[in-house]
């Protein structure tokens, strides 16, 4: 890259604001304590725009959705990152600077990462202090077909997130990960008692070295404990089922999922994370009543 990613994204964020390829879902922030952790929780203010957009002819045709990455738009391009993948802005972000790193080619989402994907992801995180996550399938919010890792900056809440800085507040699910336990003596496989659902967690130096092949032994020995099976596909791995996979550069966590929703709310890996998006005031209360922590023990599998 001849700029820098964190140069690339502040200049193609303010070109797609001038030139309307860029929608930013405009949120009010909130929080909710549940089960030890501080929930960053936005609220919509309005979807107009979004919704506007899923009701095109060719939708309402009932007609196979158009892959939005092939051919990406030009105005959302941020970066080259490896021959095999590109750095694009989201079009619809919540969060600023949210990032996609999409393949080049079409792979399925449903695809296991490999060292090509972990390769860019490391790249793009030892410029930007953020979390980086995976949506495992429909089940476990993703909505493109098309294989893409997420990156959001680092912290995490309700304040506009900032990209530098290693010392600032990060997720609020870190809260919880100190207890981070040695899971049968396996490592890196740990567990933490404050989490009620099935999930494997790992403490993760992307230091000087082959990063990306760290990353992805670490990911597939966190598959592997929380019982997600590898199956074949016209010869290429898949996952055997749905599930979230969330990356910092100091620790990785994968949760398996047996449901998108609960009670009409989207869960996606953000959710993991401590940081949750409803759609309006009375989804707010619904999540309020109903609990985060709670939540995510609905949407994923029981310890």
């Amino acid at each position: 890259m001849a700029a820098s990613l964190r140069t690339a994204i502040e200049r193609q964020t303010a070109h797609a604001l001038a030139c309307g390829a860029l929608h930013p879902i405009e949120t009010a922030h909130t929080v909710i304590d549940s089960g030890g952790v501080r929930f960053a929780v936005r609220v919509a203010e309005n979807l107009a725009r979004k919704e506007a957009a899923r009701l095109t002819p060719q939708t309402a045709a009932a007609q196979p959705p158009r892959d939005p990455f092939l051919p990406y738009e030009p105005d959302l391009f941020v970066a080259d990152l490896s021959p095999t993948h590109v750095a694009l802005l989201n079009k619809f972000n919540v969060i600023e600077r949210h990032l996609l790193i999409v393949t080049r080619r079409y792979e399925p989402q449903e695809a296991l990462l490999d060292a090509a994907d972990f390769g860019a992801l490391v790249l793009a995180l030892r410029e930007i202090d953020g979390l980086g996550f995976y949506n495992g399938g429909a089940a476990a919010g993703a909505s493109q077909a098309h294989k893409h890792l997420q990156l959001v900056p680092l912290p995490l809440g309700g304040d506009e997130p900032a990209m530098t800085g290693n010392d600032a507040p990060r997720a609020p699910i870190e809260a919880l990960l100190a207890g981070a336990q040695a899971a049968h003596g396996a490592r890196p496989v740990a567990v933490v008692p404050g989490l009620k659902f099935r999930h494997a967690f790992a403490r993760l130096d992307l230091g000087p070295g082959d990063a990306a092949q760290v990353a992805l032994d670490c990911y597939r020995a966190l598959l592997d404990a929380v019982g997600v099976p590898v199956i074949d596909v016209g010869g290429v791995a898949h996952q055997g089922a749905p599930y979230n996979l969330l990356v910092t550069r100091r620790w990785m966590l994968v949760v398996p999922r047996v449901a998108e929703c609960v009670e009409g709310i989207s869960v996606n890996s953000l959710g993991f994370a401590g940081s949750f998006f409803v759609r309006n005031a009375a989804q707010l209360q619904t999540l309020a009543q109903l609990g985060p922590m709670t939540a995510l023990e609905r949407v994923s599998v029981a310890r």
